[in-house]
Order: C-alpha cells, then sequence, then structure tokens
C-alpha cells in the first residue's frame, strides 16, 4: 500500500497556519487566470478558510468545480461576470485580487496600467459597497500604482481604513530568500531578507544587512544579487517567452500573505509580514515596511530599522519613482 503523503494536514508551505480556532470566507478576484487557479489551490487546502469565493469574467464555475472535490472542509463556489461580482464578495473577510493582464517579453509593469487600473478600480468600489471591513490585498500589476487606486476609490466611498488595504510585496522577499540561500548553500526555509519598499524595478529594496542568519557579500555581488531580485520579474518572463510571467510564485507568495492575515485575524500574537502600505515612514505616501498583522489588519508599521550605506543608497533612488507611480495612482483613480 501506498501511504497518501499529500494529505492536507501533512503539506507544508512556509509559514502556513495550522490553527482551526475560527474560520473566513477568503474572495480570490480573478481566480481563473495563471496566478488565481494555484492560488485558489492553496487557500483550499489552507484550515482557516472555510468558504472560498471565487470570481471571474468567464471560466470561474469550473474552477470550482474542480476545487470543490479537494477534500479539505473550506467550500468553493465560483462566480462568472460583473453581475455576480457583489454576490462573490459579500461579507468576505480577506479579498485577494490577482485580476488583470498579464507581463509579455518586452512589457514593463507600468505597460500594463490602464488595463489593469481600470479592473482594480472596478472591484474597489464593489467591495467598498458589500465587504467594507475585508482585509483587501492586492497583487494586480503595477502594485505601486494599485494600491492607492484601490484607497482612494474607498475613500471616496467613506470606507477606507488604511490598516485593511495591502499590496503584496511577499514574492520580492520570497525570492531575495532563495536567491541568498542559493549563494550560501542554505536551505531557504531557514533564510528571512527584509524587503521593503515598493513592488518593481528600483522600488524594491531588499536589506540583505538585516539577513537571517547574517550573511555578507563584497560589494560587486551585493549589487548584482541586489539587480537580480529587483529584476526577478523580467527574469521569469523572459524565460516563458511570451507564455507569461510570474504566476507559480507569485501564488505561492499571495498564499502565504494571505495566511498571515489570517493569522492575525484570528488572534495569533506575533504576526510580522512586509506589505505595500499607506504609510507614514518616508516621504512616499505608499512603503512596503514590515508590519504587524492582528484582527483590524495592520496593528503596527515596523519602519525602516537601520540600513546600511548601501540600502540608503537605494532608497534614494527609489522615493522618486515610487512619488511617480503613487500619483499615477491618485490621478486615475480622480479622473
Amino acid at each position: 500500500m501506498f501511504s497518501r503523503v499529500l494529505r492536507p494536514s501533512l503539506i507544508s508551505t512556509r509559514n502556513f497556519s495550522t490553527s482551526k480556532q475560527n474560520n473566513y470566507k477568503v474572495a480570490v478576484c480573478g481566480a481563473s487566470g495563471g496566478i488565481g487557479q494555484p492560488l485558489s489551490l492553496l487557500l483550499k487546502i489552507n484550515p482557516l478558510v472555510s468558504e472560498l469565493s471565487l470570481y471571474d469574467v468567464v471560466h470561474t464555475p469550473g474552477v470550482a468545480a474542480d476545487l470543490s472535490h479537494i477534500e479539505t472542509a473550506a467550500k468553493v463556489t465560483g462566480y462568472n461576470g460583473p453581475e455576480h461580482l457583489a454576490e462573490a464578495l459579500k461579507c468576505a473577510d480577506v479579498i485577494i485580487i490577482p485580476a488583470g493582464v498579464p507581463r509579455k517579453p518586452g512589457m514593463t509593469r507600468d505597460d500594463l496600467f490602464n488595463t489593469n487600473a481600470g479592473i482594480v478600480k472596478s472591484l474597489a468600489e464593489c467591495a467598498a459597497e458589500v465587504a467594507p471591513e475585508a482585509l483587501i490585498g492586492i497583487i494586480t500589476n503595477p502594485v505601486n500604482s494599485a494600491v492607492p487606486i484601490v484607497c482612494e476609490v474607498l475613500k471616496k466611498a467613506g470606507k477606507l481604513d488604511p490598516r485593511r488595504v495591502f499590496g503584496i510585496s511577499t514574492l520580492d522577499i520570497v525570492r531575495a530568500n532563495t536567491f541568498i540561500a542559493q549563494e550560501k548553500s542554505l536551505n531557504p526555509k531557514d533564510v528571512n531578507i527584509p524587503v521593503i519598499g515598493g513592488h518593481s524595478g528600483i522600488t524594491i529594496i531588499p536589506l540583505i544587512s538585516r539577513a537571517t542568519p547574517a550573511v555578507s557579500f563584497p560589494e560587486d555581488k551585493l549589487k548584482s544579487l541586489t539587480t537580480r531580485i529587483q529584476e526577478a520579474g523580467t527574469e521569469v518572463v523572459k524565460a516563458k517567452a511570451g507564455a507569461g510571467s510570474a504566476t507559480l510564485s507569485m501564488a505561492y507568495a499571495g498564499a502565504r500573505f494571505a495566511n498571515s492575515l489570517l493569522r492575525g485575524l484570528n488572534g495569533e500574537s506575533n504576526v510580522i509580514e512586509p506589505a505595500y502600505v499607506m504609510s507614514d515612514v518616508t516621504e512616499a505616501p505608499y512603503f512596503a515596511s514590515p508590519l504587524v498583522l492582528g484582527k483590524c489588519g495592520i496593528e503596527k508599521n515596523l519602519g525602516l530599522g537601520n540600513l546600511s550605506d548601501f540600502e540608503q543608497d537605494l532608497l534614494k533612488k527609489a522615493i522618486p519613482e515610487l512619488k511617480k507611480n503613487i500619483e499615477a495612482g491618485v490621478k486615475f483613480a480622480n479622473q
């Protein structure tokens, strides 16, 4: 007899909760896409999820039917089309948004702006109406602009609570952990690199000086590793040769962040995860930094901490780009 090594209780993903104190409704907007499907799979096996609500413009009932056969308690429902969006989001505790057009070779995240900004805006308008207390995690690129769009929409509706809106920058941390571990022949699960700033190009600031365990590199290697972390998304886009962007790794990172939100909601103490949020820790009004998560979302922003001279220089270069991205999002939301 073969042992069933893939039973949900034995599946181990970094920091996934095994607590069953409470259960929550999680909605995924863009659930039929390249990120949405594997993200929804990982959420289906999360024991904190009792109801998984899947929304997309096409194919969602099929994705839901497929996932519903998995032997976990989470109820899965699929919703197709804008006319069913409100039902999909109603009373959600957590909303994760991977909806949008993926990058192709030669495209920057900014090239996706108009299409994806419109999608995010319409989802935020509905969330403001039917799930105003939900924790909202945004994957849709460009994240640096998408988060300000969501916040502006919620502000107009009188429903903005900055503690509840997050740009999911977790993939930058996942990549930093993996790349540094590879260089030092470590297990990536034992490595933690804080990443601050934003979620594109030079706005991504890995704090290698604060790595756990401590590591050091010659200056040229430090620069090349930093650049690789900043440009890792383009690395995947090129490798897929027109067939898409980072989907599986992004789904993992999105599920990891969603799990951290759920752990905070569930009352677990000391849940810390960086994310891109409304912030006053720099002159940029939105910024990614480590956060303590709890029942209302952000309990405490842990700020920048100590930066090396190299990281201070990265910060100086990132701020103008971040401000430009933020201004674009605010302008779009208020058109």
